[in-house]
């Protein structure tokens, strides 16, 4: 029997946790994530945090640089 996969995955708690190990506020995030010309503010940062916003692989792409952490720290314990 297969086993059904969760389609929709909150990695909140893991974006919350990366940007306070990198010393970063939302504010900072949203600032660095706006200079690589993506239109985030600290109000989405937020709601991505909490899982009630989706995430765009470009957006999680800036994160991974900006956080220097690897695609797999997203997904961690998922």
């Amino acid at each position: 029997m297969s086993t059904k996969l969760k389609q929709d995955v909150s990695i909140g708690e893991n974006l919350r946790n990366l940007r306070r190990n990198a010393g970063l506020s939302q504010e900072e995030v949203a600032a660095m994530l706006q200079v690589k010309g993506l239109s985030i503010s600290r109000e989405i940062i937020s709601q991505m945090e909490q899982g009630k916003y989706s995430i765009r692989i470009s957006v999680l792409l800036a994160m991974r640089e900006v956080y220097h952490a690897s695609i797999e720290d997203f997904f961690e314990g998922l």
